[in-house]
């Protein structure tokens, strides 16, 4: 029997890899079938039985090639080994994301993280909405370093907006790069927790991983990329559509807000939930909306939350 499988793609090399080395790796797998690949068809020969469990598990390759810039002779081995958990993490959400540098698994540990981690990997923009406490920005990151560590991204990108909670910038002591390090210190911790410090310096200084307040994203296009807005709520609508414009090839956004905690001089100016209306229909889109009973702190930190929310 012969079967000719087309591949619904305009880069058939990053599917099959430079001179058909992931094709080739495949075909170890098949050693009783004659497989040849030239531009976007592979032509298959051989037994019928066979022939259709290839054509199955190169669909799954092929699925696994949607959340990278590239497959690897890794991925082949990983899909044999049934060691890949993306299509686990897409369709439950609560497989192991990723270790901590101490070995500790980090995993959703609430349906709604559970729900933004499938977001993540069905959609290329994820808003992540809920108070303070509930792991919307540990789970990004989280996600993030994945996506690097597994070579699906080159690099991450978090942002914040530089808007004071009470102070003010001109105060704080050293130059720029001193006063809007305390703003953008929640993300460095996270990512402390992931990847060992000498090698997250490394990042950091060859711009594999950078870190950087919101203005500094105008006129960037942000391909190849997990790109993380955290502390939405505190854009306006013309910043939040000039981030969300960034958006480049293979590339996946985060938004992550508490639209209770609006440090703006004017609340009403926040373009967080007013930006999700306007796209949240968009095929591509998740919002995922997590409450006080997803708080994963201090038992007490769900009890504040509630308390103030009831005086608002």
């Amino acid at each position: 029997m012969k079967k000719t499988i087309t591949l619904d793609t305009s880069d058939p090399v990053s599917i099959l890899g430079p001179g058909n080395r992931i094709l080739n790796e495949f075909c170890t797998y098949y050693p009783g079938l004659e497989v040849s690949g030239k531009g976007n068809e592979i032509l298959v020969e051989g037994d019928e039985a066979r022939i259709n469990d290839f054509e199955a598990k190169f669909a799954q390759l092929v699925a696994i090639r949607k959340h990278k810039l590239n497959l690897t002779v890794y991925d082949v081995e990983d899909l044999f080994a049934g060691r890949s958990s993306s299509s686990v993490l897409a369709e439950h959400g609560n497989a192991v994301i990723v270790h901590t540098n101490e070995g500790k698994a980090i995993r959703a540990r609430n349906p709604n993280q559970e729900k933004m981690v499938k977001a993540y990997f069905n959609n290329d923009l994820v808003f992540a909405v809920g108070p303070a406490g509930t792991g919307k920005t540990y789970i990004a990151i989280a996600l993030a370093v994945r996506a690097l560590k597994n070579r699906e991204v080159r690099r991450i990108i978090l942002t914040r907006p530089a808007v004071e909670a009470g102070e003010r910038l001109g105060f704080l002591p050293g130059d720029l790069k001193d006063k809007l390090d305390p703003y953008l210190q929640p993300l460095y911790d996270a990512l402390g927790d992931m990847i060992p410090s000498r090698k997250l310096q490394e990042f950091i200084a060859g711009g594999t991983i950078q870190i950087a307040p919101l203005a500094y994203m105008r006129g960037r296009t942000l391909d190849g990329a997990c790109v993380i807005l955290d502390e939405a709520q505190n854009t306006n609508m013309g910043q939040l559509k000039m981030f969300l414009t960034r958006m480049g090839t293979n590339a996946k956004f985060i938004v992550t807000g508490d639209a209770t905690q609006i440090d703006l001089p004017r609340k009403e100016d926040s373009g967080l939930l007013k930006g999700i209306g306007l796209v949240k229909d968009l095929k591509g889109v998740a919002t995922v909306f997590f409450d006080d009973r997803d708080i994963v702190r201090h038992p007490l930190v769900s009890k504040i939350v509630k308390a103030f929310d009831a005086q608002d």
